[in-house]
């Protein structure tokens, strides 16, 4: 929708969520360290960004993406904002948040389940693929300081976030929309 409405896609969502300040704040520390609108990428990389709530906890998250001349994705860095009200152990919270954007980014770019002759072919960890530690994108967690008496939930809401901020990292870059996961499907051209 913000393409089409030829606008910015944070500033867009930000004015699409005018009347929910907590999705703005989350929105508006995504600005600031994400570098959004502020840092020219190399020709092939974009930035994507998607925002998510759920176990009681607003997730926004920026992923800088590179599409290789190969046509394969590579993910530099993703820039994760978290509400979720009071935290009690930080260190745990963002480890978590952590391991759920990489389970996500994992999932969006290999997972994929392929059924012959009624049976799964990736069976095993040797036949279904997961990010390698090479392929570990920088993650920059940032939590929103909690308002009044609330207390979030946490659990994994930075996993749904992680696909949509990379595939719409990746439109900008090709011009392409991808409707089904997983990534590694696609061979990806730059636009």
């Amino acid at each position: 929708m913000a393409i089409a409405a030829e606008q910015d896609p944070l500033r867009y969502r930000q004015q699409l969520l005018a009347d929910r300040p907590a999705y703005l704040n989350v929105l508006e520390v995504l600005v600031q360290h994400s570098g959004w609108g502020k840092q020219s990428l190399p020709r092939r990389s974009a930035m994507g960004v998607a925002i998510h709530e759920s176990s009681d906890t607003i997730v926004g998250q920026v992923a800088e993406v590179t599409v290789r001349p190969d046509g394969t994705v590579g993910v530099n860095k993703i820039t994760v904002v978290v509400d979720c009200g009071h935290l009690v152990n930080p260190q745990t919270a963002r480890q978590q948040v952590e391991g759920a954007t990489l389970f996500g980014l994992s999932a969006a770019l290999y997972g994929k389940l392929t059924i012959e002759n009624g049976r799964v072919l990736e069976d095993n960890f040797d036949t279904y693929e997961i990010l390698g530690m090479s392929e570990l994108p920088e993650i920059d967690v940032h939590f929103v300081p909690a308002a009044g008496e609330r207390w979030g939930g946490l659990g994994e809401p930075a996993t749904p976030v992680i696909a949509p901020a990379v595939c719409n990292a990746l439109y900008q870059v090709t011009g392409r929309r991808i409707r089904s996961l997983p990534i590694s499907d696609y061979y990806l051209q730059v636009a």
